[in-house]
């Protein structure tokens, strides 16, 4: 994209950084993703290794200043490394932006300077991987209604419960986690604490076997009486509703960037397939039903990228984005399915084999509607927005 240009007139065309970036993460997607994609969407497996690698390039601490170890970038450079790697594979993409914006995010954002200095350099550059627990078995979009309660015992807090859907729930090393200290459905009656996995009492449960985003690890965490310092809390007591929600602003952004960039790879897949493909003696770009179908692709990118890189503009100048956030993610997940769907049909029953990549992209993008607020709980945010 060459320019973008928002509603004051400011632009905000990809700088000389930004393209740097893009180049860079394309290379390392090309040369240590796009190989082992089906194997890892295959195996289920979670390649951790290549994320230890991935916080050696800054892929992990993006926005988390440099004094912690971070890159120290704006969320223009965000969307570009998260739409980057889902170009090539979205399972990935939904890791980097889980670690980035939910666990990361949650600390640089709500902890104080020691919990900054002892957690962030280790999250940043890759040393830990972040997960981060709001849903439960019985509360998804009614997340006020959670089970998982904590009792404070002296200068300690004991946790039960069970959260689901849990990013890394298994692998990694620390987890924010939010949790009742108050009454059911009170907004101020939720905490948030960050738990190093080797707490006892703290442990994974089962894992999800998904439809896609599969190399992406999804378990339960389970916490039994586990017993957790006053200094883990982040931020004041009753405050983790209210530090969620925000949380969830700035990684609705990463989820658009994530549909984003499986929107492109599913366009750029058919592009190429359709010159190359031939029927009736020519190439199957050259029959209107699919120049149609490519064009309506492009044109609804090149929307989504616009909404996507306003509400990172508004972040970066430290502006509420709570109804342009929900607006880029509603509309890019839900063009994502709909580009995902277009390029099956463009590759025809090629498309529907493994041995192609667009079926992984139609089966990735559904997640994207669903993860971090559902399309309906979008629509819920921004029609409250809007009538305000």
């Amino acid at each position: 994209m060459e320019a973008v240009v928002d509603t004051q007139g400011i632009s905000f065309s990809a700088t000389e950084q930004q393209n740097m970036i893009a180049d860079m993460v394309r290379d390392f997607a090309e040369k240590n993703i796009r190989p082992n994609v089906m194997k890892w969407d295959e195996s289920q497996e979670f390649p951790i290794e290549l994320f230890r690698e991935m916080g050696k390039l800054g892929l992990l601490g993006v926005l988390v200043p440099e004094e912690y170890s971070g890159a120290g970038l704006g969320y223009f450079e965000y969307v570009t490394v998260i739409s980057e790697i889902a170009r090539v594979c979205g399972s990935i993409g939904l890791s980097v932006a889980a670690h980035n914006s939910l666990c990361t995010g949650h600390i640089l954002q709500f902890g104080n300077e020691e919990q900054k200095q002892k957690w962030l350099p280790k999250l940043a550059t890759g040393e830990w991987i972040g997960a981060w627990g709001l849903t439960e078995p019985n509360t998804g979009s009614d997340a006020g209604n959670m089970k998982t309660v904590a009792v404070q015992d002296g200068d300690y807090w004991v946790i039960n419960g069970t959260k689901c859907w849990i990013t890394h729930g298994k692998s990694s090393d620390i987890i924010v986690v939010i949790v009742r200290t108050g009454e059911p459905r009170d907004s101020h009656g939720m905490t948030a604490f960050a738990i190093e996995k080797s707490t006892p009492g703290v442990s994974a449960g089962k894992k999800e076997n998904k439809l896609g985003m599969r190399a992406s690890e999804t378990t339960e965490v389970i916490f039994d009486n586990c017993r957790v310092h006053k200094s883990c809390m982040l931020g004041k007591e009753g405050e983790g509703f209210i530090q969620a929600m925000k949380v969830l602003d700035g990684g609705r952004i990463s989820i658009a960037a994530l549909a984003l960039g499986i929107a492109k790879g599913a366009y750029d897949a058919s592009v190429q397939y359709a010159k190359e493909r031939e029927q009736f003696g020519k190439p199957i770009a050259k029959f209107q039903a699919i120049s149609f179908k490519l064009a309506d692709m492009a044109t609804k990118i090149e929307a989504a990228e616009l909404l996507t890189m306003q509400a990172a503009d508004m972040k970066n100048k430290g502006q509420k984005v709570t109804k342009e956030s929900a607006m880029a993610k509603y509309y890019a997940s839900e063009i994502c399915v709909e580009n995902s769907t277009d390029a099956v049909q463009i590759f025809g029953g090629y498309g529907y084999t493994k041995d192609f990549p667009v079926e992984k992209f139609y089966r990735d993008s559904k997640l994207c509607t669903i993860g971090e607020g559902t399309s309906e709980i979008q629509k819920l945010v921004i029609s409250r927005e809007i009538l305000k």
